[in-house]
C-alpha cells in the first residue's frame, strides 16, 4: 500500500497570491504562521495588554497594504515593521510611556524559592525597563535579532536602514542593556529599600 505524496506547504509568496485571487484560507494561514512571532515582538516591546489588538491592527494593514509589498525582505519582517509602526501609533496617540508588563506566571510545584523567584521577576522586570529605554531603533533592531533570530539583512530591510546601520544599532543596544544590567546588584531588587 502507497502512502499519497504528501503536498508541501505553499510558500507565504504563493499564500499572498492565493489571497489576493480571493482566497480567504490563504490569509488565514499567513496569520497562522507569523502571528505569534508578531505578538512576542509587540510583547517585548512593550505592548502589554495591547498586544492583541496591535496584532490584529498589524495583519490588518498589512492586508490592506499588501501592494506594496514588495517582497525585498520576507512577509514576516515585513509585517513585524508595520506591528511596531502600529505601536509607535499607539504611542503617539496615549502620549505615554511605553507600560512593561508582568509575567503572571504560576508556580507549579512545591521546590518553589520565593526568594529566587522575585530575584529572577526582578531581573526580568529590570532587562524590559532598560529594553523600554534604549532609543526606538536600537530597541527595534535588538529585538528582532535577538527575540526573532533576524538578519542583519533582514532587520535592514524591515527597519528601512543599511545592514551596516543595523549592525551598530545592535552593538549599541548590547552595550546599554549590559551596562543597565551591571548596575543592578547581586541579589538585590528594584523594589528593596534602599533606606
Amino acid at each position: 500500500m502507497t502512502v499519497p505524496d504528501a503536498q508541501p506547504e505553499p510558500s507565504d509568496a504563493e499564500l499572498i497570491a492565493g489571497w489576493q485571487a480571493g482566497d480567504e484560507a490563504a490569509a488565514t494561514e499567513l496569520v497562522r504562521r507569523h502571528a505569534r512571532a508578531v505578538a512576542r515582538f509587540l510583547g517585548a516591546a512593550g505592548a502589554g495588554e495591547d498586544v492583541d489588538d496591535l496584532v490584529q491592527d498589524a495583519f490588518f494593514r498589512a492586508f490592506q497594504n499588501l501592494d506594496r509589498f514588495r517582497g525585498t525582505a520576507s512577509f514576516r519582517t515585513w509585517v513585524l515593521r508595520i506591528a511596531g509602526n502600529a505601536l509607535t501609533d499607539l504611542r503617539r496617540r496615549r502620549g505615554r510611556r511605553p507600560v512593561v508588563a508582568l509575567d503572571g506566571r504560576e508556580v507549579a510545584d512545591g521546590r518553589f524559592d520565593p526568594h529566587a523567584a522575585v530575584v529572577e521577576r526582578d531581573l526580568e522586570d529590570q532587562l524590559q525597563t532598560a529594553i523600554g529605554r534604549l532609543p526606538a531603533m536600537q530597541r527595534d533592531v535588538f529585538l528582532l535579532r535577538a527575540q526573532q533570530g533576524l538578519e542583519y539583512a533582514e532587520i535592514a530591510a524591515a527597519l528601512d536602514t543599511s545592514v551596516g546601520a543595523a549592525r551598530v544599532h545592535y552593538h549599541h543596544a548590547v552595550k546599554r542593556l549590559k551596562r543597565a544590567l551591571a548596575d543592578v546588584p547581586e541579589g538585590s531588587t528594584a523594589t528593596e529599600d534602599t533606606r
